[in-house]
């Protein structure tokens, strides 16, 4: 059996000696490997050919968490909060993700890559929640918590690819993000909200795999549902 290899976004840092590196959490490999994936970890700054040459030989894509989309991709509120912008990253991910919608690869977007999703496809972003949401519950539970905390549950609808994946209409997550989707595009479908009404999970309707939720799964892999999704991607990039 040829496994299948996923494209995994980076972000640029700094190692411990203060070196530049191209950066990525842990979990986000292990649960891939655990699905039975092979990561392939696609750093920024790739030149166009670069891009290319990388996403031909891939068989799904793996849009990862991170610093926060340029306002200029959406007209956004300027804010204090908004920060860690990358350049790079953002036209890495915005040509990956117009090419995956495209092409018909499969992908999956967690956090960041929930609102790189929404965003390139014609959506809005909060650039901060807590003071441009009326009634936003907490989201943003870090650096100061486990990354697993449970904050709140979130609703799926009955009738969504997610809710048949998961295997349940109601979950536990966890909540990572000061910025969330505000206006969402007619391309797109929202199957999720958390208690205050904010959208947590988009489907592309006719696309092979094109999903996206506002939580860190990768971090939830003792839940039966988190390990349900990485599977369910894994298996769809196996097909293409």
């Amino acid at each position: 059996m040829t496994i299948p290899i996923i494209g995994v976004t980076t972000y640029h840092g700094n190692s411990e000696r203060g070196l530049p590196a191209v950066l990525l959490l842990r979990a986000y490999i292990d649960a891939l490997i655990l699905a039975g994936g092979a990561p392939a970890l696609i750093p920024s700054d790739l030149t166009e050919d670069g891009r290319q040459s990388l996403y031909a030989r891939l068989d799904g894509i793996l849009l990862t968490g991170g610093g926060d989309i340029g306002i200029e991709h959406f007209n956004g509120a300027l804010h204090p909060r908004v920060g860690e912008v990358d350049a790079a990253r953002d036209t890495l991910e915005f040509w990956l993700l117009r090419a995956a919608t495209r092409d018909g690869l499969p992908f999956l977007g967690i956090c960041r890559g929930f609102q790189v999703f929404n965003v390139v496809l014609g959506g809005t972003l909060y650039t901060h929640i807590k003071d441009q949401k009326p009634g936003a519950i907490k989201h943003d539970y870090y650096p100061d918590h486990p990354r697993n905390l449970i904050a709140h549950q979130v609703k799926v609808n009955e009738d969504s690819r997610l809710a048949a994946i998961l295997g349940t209409v109601v979950l536990d997550v966890n909540s990572l993000h000061h910025q969330g989707a505000k206006d969402i595009p007619l391309a797109l479908k929202p199957v999720a909200y958390a208690p205050d009404g904010l959208v947590e999970a988009l489907e592309l309707p006719g696309h092979p795999f094109g999903l996206a939720v506002q939580w860190h799964p990768e971090w939830l892999m003792d839940q039966p549902s988190a390990r349900r999704l990485f599977e369910a991607f894994v298996e769809a990039a196996s097909k293409t």
